[in-house]
């Protein structure tokens, strides 16, 4: 009797504060987690053409993620495994980029039960056409040995190093929200430029399983004019990328500090251009 006394108290204390066994209030759902997955791609910009400082390696929340993309020992790092996004993101030696602070400003922006995952893959002083599935075989043929000691880290074929990285995060439930892109530098002039950034993001999206214009492009501009910028007349063909991929948003480098040879950003102005990445994907997030 004393028992089914209990039983009804405690059913009782239950039904009143509407908790259930697992913690959570009863008729609410289980917040699900989620790895949204951002790739990010280009030339040196987009690797990162400034020392990181202490600062950037300390504070970061164990949400924000990388996907290793080359293997780096020294770090004790294996290509294909996420690690928390401790610079360099993107090689075993480069430096800090935008996708750095990109991330931290997402993380901070997003609810906990959201972590943030980066995918990067960029190769200093290249064009476009090294990420062109077709053509970049050439390319690279006809590059210094500079260039090709670096696309040799990503086994001579950096666009397909993407690919299968991304497939390794959508196989572990990540889900690809976006795609960062910082290149033009070494196509300065080019009006072509934003059709070969056509082909790369359609054959991106295909290669992966996504639907065609699903995934927001964000596109960063060079170093600006009013800091002098050395190739900053490309941002004016970078500008007209819109009209050519709907789904593309120009990331504006205006007051983003140049670096001494005013081809790259400073440190400071890879952190402000990564944070102007996020809040462009935040209000497409969250219009």
């Amino acid at each position: 009797m004393k028992k089914n006394i209990l039983f009804a108290v405690v059913s009782t204390v239950l039904l009143l504060t509407n908790v259930n066994c697992s913690g959570k209030k009863a008729g609410t759902a289980m917040i699900k987690e989620e790895m949204h997955v951002y790739l990010c791609l280009g030339q040196s910009n987009m690797e990162g053409a400034a020392r990181f400082n202490p600062v950037d390696t300390t504070g970061i929340n164990n949400r924000f993620m990388v996907l290793q993309a080359v293997d780096c020992p020294d770090l004790g790092r294996e290509k294909g495994v996420w690690y928390k996004a401790t610079p360099p993101l993107v090689r075993c030696h480069t430096g800090l980029g935008p996708a750095d602070y990109f991330g931290r400003a997402m993380t901070a922006a997003l609810p906990s039960h959201i972590s943030v995952g980066v995918i990067n893959v960029a190769v200093g002083g290249c064009k476009i056409e090294l990420f062109d599935k077709e053509n970049f075989q050439g390319y690279i043929a006809s590059s210094p040995d500079w260039l090709k000691n670096m696309a040799a880290e990503y086994d001579n074929n950096p666009y397909q190093r993407l690919v299968d990285m991304a497939l390794i995060a959508r196989q572990n439930g990540g889900i690809i929200k976006g795609i960062l892109l910082h290149q033009g530098e070494s196509n300065t002039g080019d009006k072509e430029w934003p059709v070969k950034v056509k082909k790369v993001y359609d054959s991106l999206l295909k290669d992966i399983g996504l639907a065609p214009n699903s995934v927001p492009l964000l596109v960063g501009e060079v170093v600006h004019a009013d800091q002098q910028g050395v190739c900053a007349s490309m941002n004016e063909i970078i500008q007209t990328l819109p009209g050519v991929i709907p789904n593309s948003h120009v990331i504006s480098s205006a007051g983003c500090e140049a670096g001494p040879d005013r081809l790259h950003f400073s440190t400071e102005g890879y952190r402000m251009l990564g944070e102007r990445y996020a809040d462009q994907m935040l209000a497409i997030l969250n219009p």
